[in-house]
């Protein structure tokens, strides 16, 4: 072998066991640091996306309750609800052929008076709530008003409101207009009455783990003769619902009537007929609401140590994997009205 092919072998023989093992280190170490990258941009991910359904969560709960609560005491052509005929108070025997199966209290469907009413921290409607019952610290809400635009099919079981700017309006069920009405100068609405409660549970349970939900009590057409009332999920993973009344305390005609003196619980003595303290001249103008939504499941290396202080309310940390947030917005009704009524 001569010395040219020797020293040709000398560099082919390959790596040495410590050149090696040098780049195995190294490639483990960049193997290491990337699983990091990767882990860390997937928990990132995962946070993202939960804060962002949250988020989506809250605004859809907001897209949902403010038309109807904007809309409240909206009675088609007329706008007093004293004008109205075939409405009812609890303590009035129900009107003839205006029956609903599964309504909430005596009346409570067509007490038109009561445009916007609810409870505070609890839950005193006599249907019975989904599932185990209402979240015991929850506030109710109760929206009554009319479709937007006029009926012109009018099915029957269904019940209505026949409008009208110069004559008493009237309720009615039935795909018959009561007699004295005239097209040329009245209207046909839907009745619509909501009541938002919160249940302790959802469609999102799973055995040992009830989910709570916002849900909606509402009136919709019924059979053999009657409307009914039924029970429907706006959204699961809401916790808590909180409500207050934005209420104009000035008299009628005085320099500063039209604006809101203060807020109130639903029930408050102002606004509480009977009441030693209950304000004839008190006007709500607005309304309030807090919802605390959690996420759907819970998230490792997360704690919420957070304590919760919105209304009336004085939640303590919870300390658990659950991540949760509390939105609040002022709602202004459009069809409030600042003189008599």
């Amino acid at each position: 072998m001569n010395k040219i092919t020797a020293d040709w072998l000398k560099r082919a023989t390959g790596v040495t066991l410590i050149e090696l093992m040098v780049a195995m280190a190294i490639g483990a170490f960049l193997m290491v640091g990337a699983m990091t990258v990767f882990m860390h941009s997937r928990t990132s991910f995962r946070v993202n996306e939960s804060i962002s359904r949250l988020q989506e969560n809250t605004r859809f709960v907001l897209d949902v309750i403010e038309p109807d609560i904007r809309m409240a005491s909206y009675f088609g052509l007329t706008s007093r609800s004293s004008k109205i005929s075939n409405d009812a108070t609890p303590l009035d025997p129900v009107p003839a052929g205006l029956d609903v199966a599964s309504d909430c209290g005596v009346n409570w469907t067509i007490d038109l008076a009561m445009e916007v009413d609810g409870s505070n921290n609890g839950y005193g409607w006599a249907c019975a709530a989904f599932g185990a019952g209402a979240q015991p610290q929850a506030d109710t809400l109760m929206i009554h008003r009319v479709s937007e635009d006029p009926i012109v099919a009018l099915q029957a079981d269904t019940m209505y409101l026949q409008t009208a700017r110069f004559r008493d309006s009237q309720i009615f069920v039935g795909n018959a207009v009561p007699a004295g009405f005239v097209a040329a100068t009245s209207q046909t609405h839907a009745l619509m009455v909501s009541g938002y409660y919160v249940s302790q549970n959802s469609s999102l349970d799973t055995p040992g783990n009830p989910v709570p939900s916002l849900r909606m009590k509402t009136l919709q057409g019924g059979v053999a003769g009657s409307p009914q009332i039924i029970d429907q999920e706006i959204l699961p993973g809401v916790e808590d619902f909180q409500v207050q009344f934005g209420v104009d305390t000035d008299p009628i005609g005085g320099v500063n009537r039209g604006s809101i003196n203060r807020y109130v619980n639903p029930g408050d003595p102002i606004i509480t007929v009977g009441d030693p303290a209950f304000l004839p001249d008190a006007q709500i103008l607005a309304i309030r609401i807090w919802v605390r939504v959690r996420a759907e499941r819970p998230e490792n290396g997360y704690t919420d140590t957070a304590d919760y202080i919105y209304a009336d309310q004085n939640v303590p940390a919870f300390n658990d994997q659950i991540r949760r947030t509390v939105v609040s917005k002022t709602i202004y009704l459009r069809n409030a009205r600042r003189g008599p009524v």
